[in-house]
């Protein structure tokens, strides 16, 4: 075949060394979606991770060593999609910790531009979601650590915050 499908061009496919979930698709009209909700922290790597697969697809086509999530695809109306939501458990000292910033934020004198009305949505957001689901999304975790890091409110001064940008830190690790 030469490479050759159908009669269209060559194509040089995709290799993955390792997938734990996302997709990949190959060929002329490829699509791949991923719109999966994985729960938990990231699968880790191993040392070395694993090696780009020794044979290496043709001109157009794609290697990856290891795939944990996310969507690839090949091909000439190639489309790749990743919708995914990764999710986190809300652990009882993650919410003690949004408890004390919410208890501590009325202390704090409120200006224009303080952004403390921000923090608070987002840990009531926080509240809410983990009430309903016992979860939470790796965006929201961000945007509350953004908030309550390097100055970015005056919130971030307080201990409790300080205390709660480290269960973040350590939950997103």
């Amino acid at each position: 075949m030469n490479g050759q499908q159908d009669g269209g061009g060559s194509g040089g496919g995709i290799s993955i060394g390792r997938m734990s979930g996302g997709a990949a698709a190959s060929g002329k009209g490829a699509k791949a979606e991923d719109r999966s909700e994985r729960v938990g922290p990231q699968v880790p790597v191993g040392p070395s991770g694993t090696p780009v697969p020794a044979e290496v697809p043709a001109e157009g086509g794609l290697a990856v060593g290891e795939m944990s999530g996310g969507a690839v695809a090949a091909g000439e109306r190639a489309e790749a999609v990743d919708a995914s939501r990764q999710l986190f458990l809300v652990t009882p000292e993650l919410l003690d910790a949004v408890r004390l910033v919410q208890q501590d934020l009325p202390l704090l004198a409120r200006t224009d531009g303080d952004r403390l009305d921000e923090v608070d949505a987002e840990l009531a957001g926080l509240r809410e979601e983990a009430w309903r689901t016992g979860r939470t999304g790796r965006p929201r975790l961000e945007r509350l650590k953004s908030l309550l890091s390097a100055g970015a409110t005056t919130a971030g001064g307080l201990a409790s915050a300080v205390t709660l940008v480290q269960a973040i830190t350590e939950l997103l690790a």
